[in-house]
């Protein structure tokens, strides 16, 4: 078994690895080792239009992520706090659930849709950073809203009962025990929603317009132009922000260790 988990491990994580050794080529060619060089990253770091697709891809997932975790944390809050009939509650509970599972094609083309209509009904709308900031809080909400839901599954209604047996208000309730309770899940689910949302390519491309290319999207059209070193630096920078985040990720789910 061990075996099988290290082979396992090693076609995951083997491609990215070489992809970080050949952007610390010196040489252009990747089939031939020219020494260790940062030179690719000097370049792109310098790469006007890599600059604009960062500043893009940041704004999109710092905008849409904090719309979303407040949006979901709200949902989440909604469905397990309220007294829904437990048939409608599985019935919203599902529809959580279709945006996770939904193919990231199948609800490009249906967000695309929904603002072709948008614009032939109301018009002026164009495709853009505002569509594209759309389109990943429809998807981001979902996530956000199923983390948190765990986190008040794991929290229970005790500490909140006993809130209100000591005559505390709803809104007190929830500013000063639920939400202090729920702040590693909304953390978490944010830290997820920013990580789907640097990574995502489908429903960005589908949503985008000629000034909003993000780092995904421009990585694509270089990939079609040719692979040159610059697209294996900016490659493995994306790795370490996700791999960053992930860990980030974990360390507030799991949060302190008791003592």
């Amino acid at each position: 078994m061990p075996a099988v988990s290290l082979t396992a491990l090693g076609l995951l994580y083997l491609p990215l690895l070489a992809v970080a050794a050949v952007s610390l080529n010196a040489s252009r060619y990747s089939v031939r080792w020219g020494g260790f060089s940062f030179r690719w990253y000097a370049r792109l770091a310098s790469n006007d239009l890599v600059l604009e697709a960062a500043r893009n891809t940041l704004v999109l997932a710092l905008v849409s992520t904090l719309l979303a975790t407040l949006l979901g944390t709200a949902l989440a809050l909604g469905l397990r706090r309220f007294p829904w009939p437990r048939w409608f509650s599985g019935l919203l509970d599902s529809f959580v659930y279709i945006p996770v599972v939904t193919p990231d094609i199948v609800f490009a083309v249906g967000m695309l849709l929904v603002f072709e209509t948008a614009r032939t009904v109301f018009g002026g709308l164009r495709l853009g950073l505002a569509t594209m900031i759309v389109a990943h809080v429809t998807f981001q909400i979902s996530f956000v809203a199923l983390v948190v839901a765990s986190r008040l599954a794991t929290i229970g209604r005790t500490v909140e009962e006993a809130a209100r047996d000591l005559y505390a208000s709803s809104w007190y309730t929830l500013r000063h025990v639920t939400l202090p309770l729920l702040v590693p899940g909304i953390v978490a689910a944010g830290l997820l929603a920013f990580t789907l949302s640097i990574d995502d390519f489908v429903i960005s491309f589908f949503t985008s317009g000629p000034t909003s290319v993000t780092l995904p999207i421009y990585i694509y059209g270089s990939l079609r132009r040719g692979i040159t070193p610059e697209v294996h630096a900016l490659s493995t920078v994306i790795f370490l922000v996700t791999v960053l985040l992930v860990v980030l990720l974990q360390l507030v789910v799991r949060g302190p260790k008791e003592e």
